[in-house]
């Protein structure tokens, strides 16, 4: 062998062991840990719905305090690295008109006014660019939505008044039909959207407001999809296809909503993530609609009430070898899921905190620097990552927000 062939696979040799150590050989467990933490904590994590804002009204829920019990406070937030929040404005969908709105506007404010409580810790954002400037602040984004058009009162300028207010995404219906919209778990009042209702969906797309059509009936959907300009969301919902639910999309579902650049908020509830436990639940309660309605018959239009009782029943229906456990690590399966059916653009984090039953591992929001290191594990890019965790959902603000200009300079 020359000098020169000699120097030249002593080179080789070299390189490949240091790609060895880069690439062929598994990355120790506590190097992945260390950096899925550092990549967690300087990403955008947004979570496009929680039902936190119901617990505003209680005496003994502090938001700023660890709380015993519920799944969202400051404290957990950073704990959790969750800077970004959308809380969600929900009342009973069997209200309407004027008492609806006023109902929504309450809560609409207590939101704002524990933003201004809490101004150290949150900011209050409209824009995908002020959820920017607040990370870069290292303080929490708070956003509204409002989850059901049922507390518009079918009337379109309260959909203004509520765009005025900071609300940014409405979902088109709740758990009933309202006046212009089918829900999923209602029968069908209205074929999908009525006239109407596709004038809220056009005056959404001019108030910046993104449509959300997590809860509304299929036909809603593409009826939404095919109506608005700007991409549409699921704020909290998961996949059909690993769970058959009608909370959840369907692949055709996902790949229509994601063909128009919208983004499907993964969703933790445990009927939604885990056949066996929905199979279960259904045997147990008659249906979600008679589940819903046994709880909901004693809590009235009390979001907190009806939260504790279901996750009160279902600990105790767990426990007593009911119904089955269900892992946290279902969330990844739903994400996952969604990646390799339209890719890592269309796909985020939409748990129900506070207004849901939350799968074990996942007991509240200080746990979700665990899906960083889980994605990380199965190999996603870190850019990848950072979309899943709130990059995606800041696109489609961005393309609503363009949208809204353009539709009002005409």
């Amino acid at each position: 062998m020359t000098r020169l062939s000699h120097g030249f696979a002593m080179g080789l040799c070299l390189c490949a062991l240091l790609a060895g150590s880069r690439l062929g050989k598994p990355a120790k467990a506590e190097d992945i840990a260390e950096r899925a933490r550092e990549l967690h904590f300087s990403s955008i994590v947004l979570d496009t719905h929680d039902d936190t804002t119901q617990r505003f009204f209680s005496k003994d829920f502090d938001l700023g305090r660890r709380n015993p019990d519920g799944h969202v406070d400051i404290p957990r937030m950073r704990e959790g690295g969750m800077n970004a929040i959308f809380f969600s404005i929900w009342i009973d969908g069997r209200i309407m008109g004027p008492p609806a709105v006023q109902k929504a506007l309450d809560q609409i404010d207590a939101v704002h006014q524990n933003v201004i409580k809490y101004s150290k810790d949150l900011v209050f954002c409209r824009t995908a660019d002020e959820i920017r400037h607040a990370h870069a602040q290292r303080k929490i984004a708070a956003l509204i939505g409002v989850e059901g058009g049922h507390m518009i009162g079918n009337d379109i300028r309260v959909l203004r008044m509520f765009g005025d207010l900071g609300v940014r995404y409405m979902t088109l219906a709740h758990f009933y039909n309202d006046e212009w919209a089918d829900s999923s778990t209602d029968k069908p009042a209205h074929n999908g959207l009525t006239d109407f209702g596709k004038g809220v969906v056009r005056e959404m797309n001019r108030q910046g407001i993104m449509v959300d059509i997590s809860h509304v009936s299929d036909k809603t959907f593409y009826d939404a999809l095919e109506v608005s300009k700007a991409p549409l969301i699921a704020s909290h919902s998961s996949c059909r296809a690993l769970c058959n639910h009608p909370r959840d999309m369907s692949d055709d579902m996902i790949k229509a909503l994601a063909a128009k650049g919208g983004v499907i908020q993964v969703n933790y509830e445990r009927s939604f993530i885990d056949q066996a436990y929905k199979d279960a639940y259904d045997k147990l309660s008659g249906g979600i609609v008679a589940g819903f309605e046994a709880i909901a018959k004693s809590c009235g239009d009390d979001q907190e009430c009806l939260q504790h009782k279901m996750t009160d029943a279902n600990k105790q229906l767990t426990a007593e070898g009911k119904l089955p456990h269900v892992s946290w690590e279902k969330i990844i399966d739903h994400i996952d899921h969604v990646v390799k059916l339209v890719g890592p653009d269309h796909v985020g984090l939409g748990s129900d905190f506070d207004g849901a039953t939350m799968p074990e591992g996942m007991e509240d929001c200080s746990k979700l620097p665990k899906i960083t290191e889980a994605l990380m594990r199965k190999g996603y890019k870190d850019e990848d990552i950072r979309k899943i965790l709130g990059g995606n959902l800041l696109r489609v603000m961005e393309q609503t927000e363009k949208v809204s200009r353009e539709l009002q300079a005409q």
